[in-house]
């Protein structure tokens, strides 16, 4: 079984690097940013769209004209590998995957890959890496990297830059140690409800984001008042940036634990195949036909994202592939208005938020449990017939 995995650290680079990386993420930006505005006026004027090979060539003549000869300061392969970007984002969009490529933004995601491993030494007995045109680079070795080096992508976060090594490895077929299933409801409430057959366990929600909003509103409007790019208005930038890094830290880090947890003790998890771009879409509407009660619909729409439901479930996916278990995604379709005894199903049988009571058999327990109580049936129900199937 062929593992990838990616190992992230902080890096420590000097002055000189610290520029240089600017630069070269500058770079990477600027070159999709002109391909995409290429490919806007190729569009607008009937032609086919460019793919990557016949856009290279722009890139060629970008990094040898006289208008951008400082391209050439930059590593070829990192802007090659900005015009790939660009290129997976169209296809994503032409299988309505994603939106329209957008053009990039400077200070928001600056990052780019390095995708050739030859290009790359790691010396982890000394913390460091060695990088084209950067050097060898300080990171903080907190972990051993294992397998066979792929590539690395440089990003910046919150004033720090940050390396992350992708490895492959081969690994024998794991067998799950504990073959139990479960079903998990997730909520706002409640973040999740897990039940396994015979008792319930609830995990109660962080609300990272709602325990913060004040103090990162409050730094938000400081910078708002600040003269803008001016001295006082970055570092009033830079405390707002720490703020959302620590929310999305203290996020990462409470799904990871979770996520790690039941991927040990169960070798079946059964969630609900769940849209939350469209549960968090937003109600306002447009001028001819507003929408109605958009406050509370953007207070959701807050209380879903700052679960991570998406996140919950991607980790989950790959951390139980890694311990050799599956995760069964189902429909989500009354799975709260279900009668787990009778099977009535009614939209009547959930009173509130939080009670469940059967208005055809009276039968009564908390909504969410009903809810992974039918999810667990759902998901047995979806593996049967696929055996029945093969």
């Amino acid at each position: 079984m062929l593992r990838r995995q990616a190992y992230k650290f902080r890096i420590e680079p000097t002055g000189e690097q610290q520029r240089k990386l600017r630069q070269f993420a500058g770079a990477c930006r600027f070159v999709f940013n002109k391909a995409l505005a290429v490919q806007q006026v190729n569009r607008e004027e009937g032609g086919k769209y460019i793919g990557y090979v016949a856009m290279a060539k722009y890139l060629t003549a970008w990094r040898n004209g006289d208008e951008t000869p400082w391209l050439k300061d930059a590593p070829v392969h990192p802007l090659q590998h900005a015009l790939k970007d660009l290129d997976r984002a169209y296809q994503n969009f032409f299988a309505q995957r994603a939106d329209f490529p957008r053009f990039k933004k400077r200070g928001q995601r600056d990052s780019f890959r390095y995708p050739d491993p030859k290009q790359i030494k790691l010396d982890q007995g000394n913390s460091r890496i060695n990088l084209p045109k950067l050097g060898w680079l300080r990171y903080r070795n907190s972990r051993q990297v294992l397998g066979t080096l792929k590539n690395v992508t440089v990003s910046l976060s919150a004033g720090h830059w940050y390396v992350s090594i992708q490895t492959e490895r081969e690994v024998a077929v794991p067998l799950h140690a504990a073959p139990l299933a479960v079903g998990i409801d997730l909520g706002v409430v409640r973040f999740a409800t897990l039940w396994d057959g015979e008792r319930e366990t609830v995990l109660e929600p962080l609300n990272t984001f709602a325990r913060h909003q004040h103090r990162l509103a409050k730094a938000q409007r400081q910078m708002a008042r600040k003269t803008k790019f001016s001295s006082n208005w970055k570092k009033a930038k830079a405390r707002v940036q720490r703020i959302q890094r620590q929310i999305a830290n203290a996020r990462a880090d409470y799904l990871h634990k979770a996520t790690t947890a039941i991927s040990k003790s169960h070798a079946l998890v059964i969630v609900e195949d769940l849209q939350v771009a469209s549960m968090t879409r937003s109600a306002s509407g447009t001028a001819e036909q507003p929408g109605s009660r958009v406050r509370q619909k953007a207070g959701l729409n807050r209380s879903i994202l700052d679960q991570g439901w998406g996140e919950f479930r991607r980790q989950l996916d790959y951390k139980l592939a890694w311990r050799g278990g599956w995760l069964v995604a189902v429909p989500p379709q009354n799975t709260s208005r279900t009668c787990p005894c009778c099977g009535h199903v009614s939209a009547d049988n959930r009173q509130t938020q939080a009670r469940f009571e059967c208005v055809g058999c009276g039968y009564e327990n908390n909504a969410d449990v009903v809810g992974a109580i039918n999810i667990l049936r759902a998901g047995h129900a979806r593996l049967a017939e696929s055996a029945n199937a093969e």
